[in-house]
């Protein structure tokens, strides 16, 4: 059975979620993530890429050296913008993105503990 396609305002939506959930992030969606969202649809990148960059550039934000000052928290959508172009030209088998999101859940359990 096919997947209907998304309309665009399914699309960003469900962009900007990905996004708001996103570890790393302050969780609040502006108007500029709206537009850029929108601006990714009508490029047609597809929103499996979108969720792919964000996987792939806080993976790479939270592999830093032990003692490493923390950094702030990401504010614009826009900050992984080069991430996901990157990911359109990657050619990676998609259990790599699953892989990498287990790292990220068994980082932040472990951040947890006391």
């Amino acid at each position: 059975m096919e997947q209907s396609p998304l309309t665009k305002e399914e699309y960003v939506e469900r962009a900007l979620l990905a996004y708001r959930n996103t570890p790393e992030t302050m969780g609040t969606v502006r108007r500029p993530d709206r537009l850029l969202a929108a601006q990714w649809y009508e490029r047609c990148i597809p929103l499996a890429a979108v969720e792919n960059g964000l996987v792939l550039a806080v993976a790479r934000r939270l592999n830093r050296p032990p003692g490493a000052p923390p950094l702030c928290a990401i504010r614009s959508l826009a900050y992984f913008a080069p991430v996901i172009e990157e990911v359109r030209r990657m050619r990676v088998n998609p259990d790599y993105f699953q892989y990498l999101r287990g790292k990220i859940r068994e980082f932040l359990q472990l951040q947890k503990l006391p």
